[in-house]
């Protein structure tokens, strides 16, 4: 579902780049905040908590919920409201959004908690890498080639069927997909197109599949149901727009939350963004920046 811009504040195209650039610095610094959070032993409810509060704080909104994934899952891992787990021996996946009237900002970074800092330094320069080539003109099949060439340096792999994608105004994956893998076509990006770079390596098979739980959800379309608590929760959820959310976000009662949510979903009104692990269970880590494509390069938005 795309977002109604004729019900939405229209900005100047200057506006609209400062309203990036302004969420992107808040970003920045959440970002340090749930990194310096991320030490074993603390609750990963804590730490997520506190993200999205500092979001909150510096006068941003959370574009998704803080994404916590450890280990094999790649992206979608986000803690429950009851969730009393702590960080041990892991490799912890930070992965945030802000929006500022809908204009995003999307950035993660991998915490080795492990001993495997190889992992984490092939996803980090695979991205470097990539920006270093980004510019008017580039072609996507190119900035997947050398993120390619990055992770395999490594002695490792890039998880293929994960991409970066676009960023448009209340939707936080747009096109054009940037793959982590050299494909044989892409797309050629433009001055002023808005993109997230986000190489994700492992040292499994290269490739995630769906995990057995979600706790992330977003709104597909509004739809009428019978069940009176689906049609309170789909009033609740309105305010996300076209963003994801989390569960534990909801006020409806916990007795209730989980058969509206059912409803909601076979409805056709939302779907939900199961856990992607990797297939052989392998360690992942993920590095990822927000950029504005210019004429000669691209300006960096959550540096």
């Amino acid at each position: 579902m795309k977002s109604d811009d004729n019900n939405l504040k229209q900005y100047s195209e200057e506006e609209i780049i400062q309203k990036y650039m302004d969420a992107g610095d808040i970003l920045s610094k959440a970002r340090e905040e749930g990194k310096n959070r991320v030490k074993k032993g603390e609750k990963l409810l804590e730490v997520a908590g506190a993200v999205e509060q500092t979001i909150i704080d510096l006068g941003g909104h959370p574009a998704f919920p803080c994404n916590i994934s450890r280990n094999d899952e790649a992206a979608h891992a986000t803690p429950s409201i009851d969730d009393d787990s702590v960080f041990g021996d892991d490799m912890v996946k930070l992965d945030m959004g802000v929006h500022l009237d809908g204009y995003i900002a999307d950035s993660a970074v991998t915490v080795d908690l492990s001993g495997n800092n190889d992992l984490v330094k092939a996803s980090e320069d695979a991205l470097n890498s990539a920006i270093d080539v980004i510019k008017s003109g580039v072609n996507t099949a190119e900035i997947g080639r050398v993120i390619e060439d990055a992770i395999t340096g490594y002695g490792l792999k890039p998880v293929v069927n994960l991409t970066g994608h676009g960023l448009e105004r209340y939707i936080a994956h747009a096109s054009p997909s940037i793959p982590n893998r050299h494909v044989d076509q892409g797309i050629v990006l433009n001055e002023g197109d808005i993109i997230a770079i986000e190489p994700f390596a492992t040292d499994g098979a290269g490739k995630i599949g769906n995990g057995p739980w979600a706790e992330i959800y977003s709104l597909i379309a509004k739809k009428s149901v019978r069940l009176p608590a689906a049609r309170k929760l789909m009033k609740e959820v309105e305010k996300y727009r076209t963003l994801p959310f989390a569960k534990r976000w909801l006020q409806s009662s916990t007795k209730s939350l989980d058969f509206a949510l059912l409803q909601l979903e076979k409805a056709g009104a939302i779907r939900s963004y199961p856990v992607l692990k990797e297939i052989e269970e392998g360690l992942v880590s993920q590095a990822e920046h927000t950029v504005i494509v210019t004429e000669n390069g691209c300006e960096i938005t959550t540096k």
